[in-house]
């Protein structure tokens, strides 16, 4: 549908999932600071509020204060060392996620130049599960997808078809 008009398919992806899942003039708190996909976010008329470029993982106070309907949280949680924290003081009582997923032929992403660009986590889909359920969420829709890269390769082969990313939309308890 959006073919050639993002410059990754998973926005693409992502658009499609949070236009299922949540209707448009919704106000998003977008875990975050501002970036391409929440500039599409409010293209597409969302009211997007994002965090502030704090430490999430010790400061949780804008969470706590946010006003907004929804949560997004769009590859935020696998560079966090404590993910539980945070979805335990989330004030919005949906959410919408998107994660990476552990490839078991590839190690987990760490950007040699960028101390903050690792993933200190990549779950797998049931453990990502576990952990909104243990935070007191109810998973109501979910979809995976494969990112395929164009490069030759035992590993680029697997992409095609291995799921790389996991989208979740889950309302509290």
């Amino acid at each position: 549908m959006y073919e050639g008009t993002f410059p990754h398919e998973r926005y693409a992806k992502t658009l499609d999932f949070l236009k299922k899942n949540v209707p448009r003039q919704t106000t998003v708190l977008d875990l975050g600071v501002p970036n391409p996909f929440s500039e599409i976010m409010e293209r597409e008329g969302f009211t997007v509020e994002n965090t502030e470029g704090q430490d999430l993982d010790f400061d949780q106070q804008q969470l706590r204060d946010s006003q907004a309907e929804i949560c997004t949280a769009f590859e935020i949680f696998e560079h966090l060392l404590n993910p539980f924290t945070i979805l335990q003081h989330l004030q919005p009582s949906r959410l919408v996620v998107t994660i990476p997923l552990r490839l078991w032929f590839s190690p987990a992403y760490r950007s040699k130049t960028d101390l903050w660009d690792r993933h200190y986590h990549e779950f797998e889909a049931w453990q990502f599960d576990w952990l909104l359920e243990k935070t007191g969420w109810v998973i109501k829709d979910r979809l995976q997808w494969a990112h395929p890269v164009n490069k030759i390769g035992i590993r680029p082969l697997l992409r095609k078809f291995t799921p790389r990313y996991y989208a979740v939309y889950a309302e509290r308890v």
